[in-house]
């Protein structure tokens, strides 16, 4: 079942980094800010930025006053594009051994793997950063 969801942690940090800047989208944060947020490398997380940026999700600015910020809207981002953005296309596999098509007649977990794999990708599509930092207590 390993791969039903693979979350690198550059994808985690993606994604958390994301909701961070959802909390108060007119705002910018530095990268050194959100790094110590989450305990993370500045580095690695600078190296996410980037692929964040180039993914069309958050804009940089420069000098003294700059820091990084939400693209678009938070409503308008799902964990789907975070995702891709970080990982490239979901791909979720309803067979133990990857197949698409299995040489068996019936699973031997039945609907379990195709289910799950399904509501997986819906909660990702279906779930805006809006939603996210709407039910988010970070900023209390």
């Amino acid at each position: 079942m390993a791969d039903i969801l693979k979350i690198s942690d550059a994808t985690a940090l993606a994604l958390h980094s994301m909701v961070h800047l959802a909390i108060e989208p007119d705002q910018q944060s530095t990268t050194a800010e959100i790094a110590e947020a989450f305990d993370a490398s500045k580095h690695h997380l600078a190296k996410v930025h980037q692929r964040l940026t180039r993914g069309g999700l958050i804009k940089s600015f420069r000098g003294p006053s700059g820091g990084v910020g939400l693209a678009k809207a938070p409503a308008e981002i799902t964990l789907l594009n975070i995702y891709e953005v970080m990982e490239g296309q979901m791909i979720c596999h309803p067979c133990l051994f990857g197949k698409e098509v299995c040489p068996r007649s019936e699973c031997v977990l039945g609907t379990l793997l195709p289910g799950l794999s399904r509501q997986i990708r819906d909660y990702f599509d279906k779930t805006t950063l809006a939603q996210l930092a709407s039910e988010s207590n970070w900023g209390n």
